[in-house]
């Protein structure tokens, strides 16, 4: 999934999205090698109770990203206990014995560091960032946290009301949200992608302390984690540092890591929400698609670049054929990000411009989008609107690469799903390599409307 939730500020799964778009235009411009001249140039080790490290230096400031990758998420919950690995994440924040309370928090801004963590469907990430001197420090702070976790009753207690809270406010109060979770509870009829991260409400609820704590001992452990240090470090000043605080730490048994899978779709769905709240209506349709390492990962590279063609810029399919020509749509966007475990979604989203009635619009728009669809099937992409799509990508890749976690992120998620640093070192060549044909080939493959659903956003008069 593309979602993520946080403990404030801007939601993870905004900047992680956001780190994860200017990275692949990195590795668009980046030279197809993994040699001095590649993405990231990380280096890598692996401690002896099975924690992998990458180092990826960057000297540009003497400050350091430090993060911790847990390759659990969301989807890997039990039924009947949707949420806890979010709210095990919050809870990881009340202390040790070492660091009781909000030491740990107090500890890192008194030093002048940031901080802050994540939840997906697929991982549970945490991360500081610190001055280079301070790097010793905070991996103190995890490594404690990794295996001293208290809580209190009194903990559990109130940060259940703030995750209820983060709820309400993000997604209950939040028509676009709501609407978005309903969809991909009908695109995922089997596989726990379709159950939201935070969770349902009902069963927030019913976490317990124990829920918590049998979740913290199932998973986190050294050799289920990924620490990415990024910065003003190589990787023999990182190495000392890794082995003393987290090498001490021994590994553990782990249960495989076993999900339900999808069954084929025989009919597409339709989700429509109506609420008060709604300003702006808005028409989408999502389609289950492959990613990189589930379904047809043929496809994978071909349609990020159709994503591109289709929705990437003002210049796209989209764009173009419904804002700019036809004065249909005031926005048109397409999107796809392959990383995921399992399989993913391509999403496109289309707001009818303002003034006539929300039905009739969103009628008109999703007939004329079907249009361009159909035209796209039966004539294909050209040459040159391939060409283009990756000049775009590698003209905006220049700028991603001042930024200290843009790397840190990326090789972050794609370890904790399983690819390598090979994967992404060589997504430039992989991207350069794809074709007309194979661009043509994967929207035959995915835009069929039996495994999409479509969703509608519209007002509603208040009672």
């Amino acid at each position: 999934m593309a979602s993520s939730t946080s403990r404030g500020g801007p939601t993870a799964g905004a900047v992680l999205r956001r780190a994860l778009m200017a990275a692949a235009l990195l590795m668009a411009a980046a030279a197809p090698t993994v040699a001095p001249a590649g993405v990231f140039n990380p280096e890598t080790f692996t401690l002896g109770n099975g924690m992998r490290v990458v180092v990826i230096p960057n000297h540009r400031a003497p400050v350091v990203s430090h993060m911790v990758w847990y390759k659990v998420g969301a989807a890997d919950e039990q039924p009947g206990k949707s949420g806890v690995a979010h709210f095990l994440e919050h809870l990881m924040f009340k202390g040790t014995d070492k660091m009781p309370g909000r030491r740990f928090s107090e500890t890192v801004a008194r030093n002048g560091g940031q901080e802050n963590a994540f939840t997906s469907a697929d991982y549970t990430g945490y991360y500081q960032n610190v001055a280079k001197d301070r790097l010793g420090l905070v991996m103190g702070l995890e490594a404690d946290r990794m295996v001293n976790l208290v809580l209190a009753e009194s903990d559990v207690r109130i940060e259940r009301d703030v995750i209820l809270e983060e709820r309400r406010s993000r997604v209950d109060n939040e028509p676009t949200a709501r609407l978005r979770e309903q969809m991909h509870a009908a695109l995922y009829m089997n596989h726990p992608y379709g159950t939201p991260i935070i969770g349902w409400e009902h069963e927030i609820r019913a976490l317990t302390r124990a829920d918590a704590m049998d979740w913290y001992r199932r998973y986190y452990a050294p050799n289920n984690a990924i620490l990415v240090v990024a910065g003003d470090v190589t990787a023999d000043e990182v190495r000392p540092l890794a082995e003393a605080h987290y090498g001490a730490i021994p590994a553990r048994e782990l249960a495989p890591r076993l999900r339900p899978a999808e069954p084929p779709h025989h009919a597409p769905r339709q989700v429509t929400l109506q609420s008060p709240r709604v300003r702006q209506p808005l028409w989408m349709r999502s389609y289950l698609a492959p990613s990189y390492r589930s379904g047809e990962t043929q496809h994978a590279y071909a349609l990020e670049v159709l994503a591109q063609i289709l929705g990437g810029n003002a210049t796209s399919r989209l764009y173009r054929g419904l804002v700019v020509d036809r004065a249909l749509a005031a926005s048109a966007g397409a999107h796809y990000n392959p990383g995921n475990l399992d399989l993913a979604e391509f999403s496109v989203s289309l707001s009818p411009r303002p003034g006539g009635p929300a039905r009739a619009s969103l009628a008109e728009l999703a007939a004329a989008y079907e249009g361009l669809i159909a035209d796209l099937l039966e004539n294909g992409v050209s040459e040159d609107e391939v060409a283009r799509a990756k000049l775009r990508m590698r003209a905006q890749a220049i700028y991603a690469r001042d930024g200290l976690r843009t790397g840190a992120r990326v090789l972050g998620r794609a370890l904790a799903i399983g690819r390598t640093v090979e994967d992404v070192e060589s997504w430039p060549e992989r991207i350069a390599a794809v074709t007309v044909d194979q661009v043509n080939r994967a929207a035959r493959a995915v835009f069929v409307d039996r495994r999409s659903v479509t969703g509608l956003l519209l007002p509603k008069p208040a009672s």
